[in-house]
């Protein structure tokens, strides 16, 4: 069959990655990315180091994001990322720009970073104080909490695994905890954001399940990374209910946050709960009937609270 009419594939934008040499989450960064945007990967040589601040500093040296961003330009894209959130945040403020420096040098072309990333984002919604989480040691998430100091951010809670290796086989629900941890401290303040590090920790689906529960904005190392590269060529990253991408998400956020917070549940007939003992009995209604009253009443009551089920009994809670 002739096809020739179709043309060919349509004309796609390319954006190089370079990653560490242990990203196991190629598959995450795509889902960001919209339909005409290709991702040209690359990653920084095996040294055999375990997650820690050294390793940091060895994946974010100047000669080899260099070498990896002149092996990406054979394939031209219009906008380089470095995707590692540690090693671009290692150095402090003034390290991240000399490594956008040197990335831009390397490959005439516009480039960013992972934390670079983080702070534009945090600009973009106006917020200055997070809750952090991350994958790493102490002494790791300690340079994190510096770094976003000098960017004027305030960490007003944090929560950390302690991992050196394999942080991509983490699941969503230690993520999930670990924000209810961070959010949950409030010394320095209530966060107006929450912050999701390390590009090797799985975010994608977690994030609108997170924004419902907390309130709030959240970031992850990847969507930051993304979103700060595409924007960088005039495109948008994709991603439904996340604040930082999705205009609707961001109104219903910024709405939750200024309504009331929800009120507990009604208590079944009977049960009392601590308050005021008027306002129990007016929420309790009537009590449970006795054994004895049910016996001169003729008919067992049913909890109105668990309607029937088509064979007479009550739901199954």
């Amino acid at each position: 069959m002739d096809v020739s009419f179709v043309g060919g594939p349509s004309r796609q934008r390319g954006v190089g990655i370079v990653a560490p040499f242990d990203f196991a989450l190629d598959r995450e960064l795509w889902r960001w990315v919209p339909g005409d945007v290709s991702l040209h990967l690359t990653r920084t040589p095996f040294v055999p180091v375990e997650v820690s601040l050294d390793l940091a500093r060895l994946v974010s040296e100047h000669r080899t994001l260099s070498d990896a961003v002149q092996a990406l330009s054979a394939v031209g894209p219009e906008v380089v990322a470095y995707a590692c959130t540690s090693g671009s945040f290692v150095g402090g403020t003034f390290g991240e720009r000399a490594m956008v420096a040197a990335m831009a040098q390397a490959g005439a072309m516009p480039a960013v970073t992972t934390s670079g990333a983080l702070l534009l984002a945090l600009e973009e919604l106006g917020v200055r104080r997070v809750a952090v989480v991350t994958p790493y040691t102490r002494s790791v998430t300690d340079s994190l909490e510096t770094y976003l100091g000098e960017g004027g951010i305030t960490v007003s809670g944090r929560s950390y695994l302690g991992l050196t290796r394999e942080i991509w086989r983490v699941g969503y629900r230690p993520v999930v905890e670990m924000a209810r941890e961070a959010t949950a401290e409030t010394t320095l303040g209530p966060p107006e954001a929450l912050f999701i590090s390390c590009t090797n920790l799985p975010t994608f689906d977690v994030i609108p399940q997170l924004e419902a529960e907390f309130r709030m904005p959240v970031l992850s190392a990847n969507q930051v990374t993304v979103w700060a590269a595409l924007r960088r060529i005039g495109k948008g990253a994709v991603g439904p209910y996340q604040s930082l991408l999705d205009p609707v998400a961001r109104r219903a956020v910024a709405a939750m946050r200024a309504a009331p917070p929800p009120m507990p549940p009604l208590p079944r007939p009977g049960e009392t709960r601590p308050g005021a003992p008027e306002a129990a009995a007016a929420m309790a209604g009537p009590p449970i009937p006795s054994a004895a009253e049910e016996a001169a009443i003729g008919e067992p009551q049913v909890d109105s609270f668990f309607p029937e089920e088509p064979g007479g009994g009550p739901a199954p809670g």
